[in-house]
């Protein structure tokens, strides 16, 4: 039996073009891109690195907000990625034993550390450099914690060995395509390398979800980010799982289909982290009041329903004729729902965060129906997404209908979990009026990116009209300026993931 893609080891390559190799302006780029580095890292430290890791960013194609409630999601990678170039040295006494310099020395100033594993992430002083921080010290935690023989990682944590690293990033930031992820991603595979480590992707992946904990990021950080990030296939969508975390299959999209990822200008981060906690608490609550229905005591509920997926199992076959039979479209009040529950709202999330504190302090309305049919639906659309790319329609065929069910994420994202906001909204029609088969938003929501599905042969006539028809007028009001419209939209095909070279 084939062993399974999550079970395989990160490839070691001593040349570009298994990873870059999709045509010859791709892999030109990508030497170019390399032969700086090396030459960045040489003029710093004063020598060529040992070797590189490389990690992806992604993107999510179907499964917006589905992962925090243990449903599936699925994913690609994206061609933009992260690389870092590492070597071991030995540090002369005093010095900082770990020196993480960035070819962007403008915008991101070297940073230095102590070897310590146990040293803490400054969350109010935050740099660049901890992200590689967070790397270190959750491998560190890993090898302690599974008490694996890590080689000669041995005399990575004393005084004895210092690390020179140097990163090239090219993931959008703040465009909800995991740049953090694919930074410590790759941090971590790179510290691994360095050392001659080597485990399955899955336990990688695991690790580096762990390791985002560090910087403020919690357990909801990572999820199918790091798994996509690690397991992902040049040409396939990753069908990813929870409970835990798993990518179960690689889906192979129809030939010639290209994504075009768009940002739509909006900067409604505030509003995005309080709709994102709202929606949080609006479906723990969905699932307790549908535990209930299906025959739990209140108690019993409270405990055991904790995410929608919670809920899958009980009573009725399909959650979502639940929610259409026991959940009311009109809002529920908290006293409603605390007389159903049989506990205050307080009382009930007394252990979570304040954001989820300060919820129940603003929320006086909880849409319980639309936040669980949207979770549900968009579950169901996962699975059908990977029926249809995997059955026997033509490609034609099937990117027209992988189109139909990106929009109706869409719709769902709009009208049930209502995570859009007008640029999105704009962004998407003027998507779909110029040639899209399919567009959605993608990421949180509130703000971020819409990826649209096309034929590879109308890209660059795309592009265009993009640029024509959404950024002129941003660039007319002074939002963007005029040389920089290439940095808010690009087109990227599904990508492979983690890597490690060394020439």
């Amino acid at each position: 039996m084939a062993e399974h893609a999550d079970e395989l080891t990160i490839p070691i390559h001593s040349s570009l073009d298994p990873v870059y190799g999709g045509g010859p302006e791709e892999i030109k780029q990508a030497r170019v891109r390399f032969d700086n580095l090396k030459a960045e890292f040489d003029r710093v430290f004063g020598h060529p690195p040992d070797i590189y890791s490389r990690c992806p960013g992604r993107v999510n194609l179907l499964g917006a907000h589905t992962a925090r409630e243990g449903c599936s999601v699925l994913s690609t990678a994206i061609q933009r990625d992260t690389i870092v170039a590492i070597s071991k040295h030995s540090p002369k006494e005093g010095e900082k034993l770990l020196r993480i310099a960035n070819v962007d020395e403008k915008k991101y100033a070297m940073c230095s550390y102590p070897a310590d594993p146990n040293q803490a992430v400054d969350l109010k002083n935050r740099s660049w450099g901890d992200y590689f921080i967070c790397g270190y010290k959750g491998y560190y935690e890993y090898a302690k914690a599974k008490g694996r023989d890590v080689g000669d990682s041995v005399r990575f944590f004393d005084e004895s060995v210092g690390l020179e690293v140097m990163v090239d990033g090219a993931v959008p930031i703040g465009w909800g395509l995991s740049s953090s992820a694919a930074f410590v991603c790759s941090a971590t595979v790179a510290i691994m390398a360095a050392f001659g480590v080597s485990f399955p992707k899955k336990e990688v992946a695991e690790v580096t979800r762990e390791c985002e904990s560090h910087i403020g990021k919690g357990q909801s950080a990572g999820m199918d980010q790091h798994a996509a990030s690690m397991v992902a296939k040049a040409g396939f969508a990753e069908l990813i799982e929870f409970n835990p975390v798993r990518a179960t299959d690689h889906v192979q999209l129809p030939k010639g289909a290209t994504f075009v990822i768009a940002h739509s200008l909006a900067d409604q981060s505030q509003m995005a982290a309080t709709g994102y906690n709202t929606r949080v608490v609006e479906c723990r609550l969905a699932a307790i009041l549908l535990g209930i229905n299906l025959g739990m005591k209140p108690e019993e509920a409270r405990s055991r329903m904790q995410t929608l997926s919670d809920v899958e199992g009980l009573g009725k076959s399909d959650p979502l004729a639940s929610v259409k039979e026991f959940l009311k479209e009109v809002p529920y009040t908290a006293e409603q729902i605390e007389n159903i529950v049989g506990e205050k709202l307080t009382s009930l999330f007394s252990t979570s965060p304040s954001s989820i504190l300060d919820v129940l302090n603003s929320t006086t309305q909880y849409k319980l129906h639309q936040r669980a049919a949207h979770v549900y639906s968009e579950a169901k659309r996962v699975h059908a997404f990977r029926d249809i790319a995997s059955g026997k329609l033509s490609d034609e065929e099937k990117m027209k209908k992988l189109g139909e069910l990106m929009n109706d994420s869409h719709k769902s994202c709009t009208s049930l979990y209502e995570s859009s906001c007008p640029e999105l909204e704009e962004l998407v029609k003027v998507c779909r009026d110029n040639g899209a088969l399919g567009a959605r938003l993608t990421g949180g929501g509130w703000g971020g990116c819409v990826i649209a599905l096309l034929k590879e042969a109308t890209v660059p006539q795309f592009i265009q009209t993009l640029k024509e028809k959404f950024y002129q007028s941003r660039v007319e009001k002074g939002v963007i300026g005029k040389n920089d419209l290439d940095l808010h939209v690009f087109a990227s095909k599904p990508s492979s993931g983690a890597a490690i070279f060394k020439f």
